[in-house]
């Protein structure tokens, strides 16, 4: 997957201490049950005897097929009145065995697959949980919901050259990212927010954010240049050291969110990265929603035709437009 050894680390050490946890809640449950039922602790034990008469007798030779079919009737047996009595305790035998988070590796991380053993699906998304937790970590991802999206500081009146209120385009804008939110999928559409300053852009596609997160998606949130920032870090200093992993990280995520394009410093390395980005994600059929306070001919101007005519191309245009509702924020707690 191209994740950097700090974020496999942790990972890892997530499915680790997943396993312990189930393995340390199952015999505490154990000894509880046998303190309750002293009977059930010698069922066990002879069960366990079973399987270590059934390796000798291999050992030893001789009989060994009517050997080995004695003592699996007698598994059998034990293991029916072992079952039997947890039952009639109000218990079973899976109380007595560790809840794995992930029945399908054990909570190992790792499952057998065509004679070879392979990543588990689980150890995959924590390792994608983990880069974007990563990442998030500067982010204001708890600050905005769409329950505190104020729709009222938009005007109801219809500028000149606008075919509607801000209001109406705003609360519009509103229900379908709302709507974005609820029906989100690993192949959702891509949205391109394209407004001024101070119009909501932000606290939309992070009101979407908190909402697929809740779902438990892996969302990663970040300004332009914080990821042209990130990357060239990485692009030089990869050879020194192995901690860091952008590109894959945004790459994998369920979700990107690029707030701020255009704000970034642009030349020969910075442009091509951003693209590169996107058209990866595009490429592979994954959601990207791109907030800009340029117009599309301002794109034009910073960017080049072929990556402006692919965000257009495959996103979904929310076009913003109406007063700073920032400014107008503050007018009224000033007045108040």
């Amino acid at each position: 997957m191209g994740y950097s050894k700090k974020v496999r680390r942790e990972a890892i050490q997530l499915i680790q201490e997943r396993k312990l946890n189930a393995e340390r809640d199952a015999e505490n449950r154990r000894q509880r049950i046998f303190s309750e039922i002293p009977d059930a602790r010698r069922y066990e034990r002879e069960i366990a005897s079973c399987g270590i008469r059934a390796g000798r007798a291999v050992l030893k030779g001789g009989n060994v097929r009517e050997e080995l079919l004695k003592l699996k009737d007698e598994s059998k047996r034990l293991q029916a009145e072992y079952e039997a009595l947890l039952n009639e305790h109000g218990y079973s035998v899976r109380d007595t065995e560790p809840q794995y988070t992930c029945e399908k590796c054990g909570d190992t991380g790792y499952v057998e697959l065509d004679n070879r053993t392979v990543v588990c699906s689980c150890l995959k998304n924590a390792m994608v949980e983990t880069a974007c937790r990563e990442l998030n970590k500067r982010s204001p991802l708890s600050l905005c919901t769409f329950e505190d999206f104020k729709l009222d500081y938009y005007s109801k009146e219809i500028s000149e050259g606008y075919p509607r209120s801000a209001y109406d385009q705003l609360s519009a804008i509103y229900q379908r990212c709302k709507d974005y939110a609820d029906n989100f999928s690993k192949y959702s559409k891509s949205l391109l927010m394209i407004g001024k300053t101070g119009l909501g852009k932000t606290h939309l596609s992070l009101a979407i954010a908190n909402e697929v997160i809740k779902k438990g998606y892996g969302v990663i949130y970040a300004s332009a240049p914080t990821i042209v920032s990130q990357i060239e870090k990485e692009h030089f200093s990869r050879a020194r050291n192995d901690e860091e992993s952008v590109e894959d990280s945004l790459q994998e995520c369920d979700l990107l969110i690029i707030d701020d394009l255009g704000t970034e410093f642009n030349n020969k390395f910075t442009t091509p990265a951003i693209y590169n980005v996107f058209n990866s994600r595009i490429s592979a059929g994954k959601p990207v929603i791109v907030n800009t306070n340029l117009s599309i001919r301002e794109l034009n101007e910073v960017y080049s035709e072929r990556f402006v005519s692919r965000i257009i191309g495959e996103a979904e245009r929310l076009n913003f437009f109406g007063d700073d509702i920032r400014v107008l924020m503050a007018r009224k707690a000033r007045n108040n």
